[in-house]
């Protein structure tokens, strides 16, 4: 049968958003995981296809999620700020359990998989999306889960000084673009100092955390992910970083491989 795929809504709050279930075949070895992703700004799950699709081929269920607000993937509004920085890790909650869900029907024979003390799940996304990963794994949910691996591609520190990469001459005429497949709520202006202040502020302990940035990735500094790297292993945390000769910040799709390899080392594939 292969991989089968199944839509979802996604309910949290007062959002509504898209949701891509990738299932393996029943017949076959199921991993015992969960992977649940999110694309970067002003993209969508699109995006991260191929992450979904080579990880559920190994076995593994996977989902991957629109963001509300973000015009390419559907055109539900972000009515406020306020709403998005509250409401988008609680994103992955609403994932995980529609997973959870999908997979205690599915295959009832691995139900045993699903308990928190032997669970493996993967939480992670592209540039935004990584971020939100990280937050959300602080989550009350997933706090006992003990076997957490965290992924954040073309994820990493922002330039120490000045302006937003994006806010540059060189990207001005594509962020104009670009922040019109956004809710006005989500502008740039708004989005790009929030993504920073949530680096600088963020608070993480004992997880696994696999950052994947390009070596071509002009988005992130070439310092970005060592930065973090220091930062978050100085709270307690284990960080490896992934640096790719070809992984452009504006093809995420490309990390599919490498995921796939981060994920065979942790033992999950």
């Amino acid at each position: 049968m292969g991989v089968s795929l199944k839509r979802k809504i996604l309910e949290c709050k007062s959002w509504r958003t898209n949701a891509l279930l990738f299932l393996p075949d029943p017949a076959n070895p199921i991993k015992q995981g969960l992977a649940i992703f999110c694309h970067g700004y002003t993209a969508h799950k699109g995006d991260l296809l191929t992450w979904a699709s080579r990880l559920s081929e190994e076995g593994l269920p996977t989902l991957i999620f629109d963001i509300p607000g973000h015009y390419m993937g559907s055109y539900n509004e972000v009515e406020s700020f306020e709403e998005f920085s509250s409401f988008s890790p609680l994103l992955f909650e609403e994932a995980y359990k529609a997973l959870f869900q999908e997979f205690k029907e599915l295959y009832p024979l691995y139900e045993h998989y699903l308990d928190p003390t032997s669970l493996k799940l993967v939480l992670g996304g592209h540039s935004l999306g990584g971020l939100l990963a990280l937050l959300a794994s602080k989550l009350p949910l997933f706090q006992g889960i003990t076997n957490k691996t965290l992924i954040g591609v073309g994820l990493g520190m922002g330039l120490q000084k000045g302006e937003h990469v994006f806010q540059s001459s060189f990207f001005k005429s594509t962020i104009n673009l670009r922040g019109q497949l956004v809710s006005k709520a989500l502008a740039p202006d708004i989005v790009f100092p929030w993504i920073k202040n949530q680096k600088d502020l963020i608070e993480l302990e004992n997880q696994k955390i696999h950052l994947i940035v390009g070596e071509d990735d002009i988005v992130v500094p070439k310092d970005g992910p060592q930065r973090m790297k220091e930062r978050l292993e100085s709270q307690g945390n284990k960080v490896v970083i992934t640096k790719p000769k070809r992984l452009s910040h504006h093809q995420p799709e490309l990390a599919a491989s490498y995921i796939k390899k981060v994920l065979k080392e942790e033992g999950l594939l």
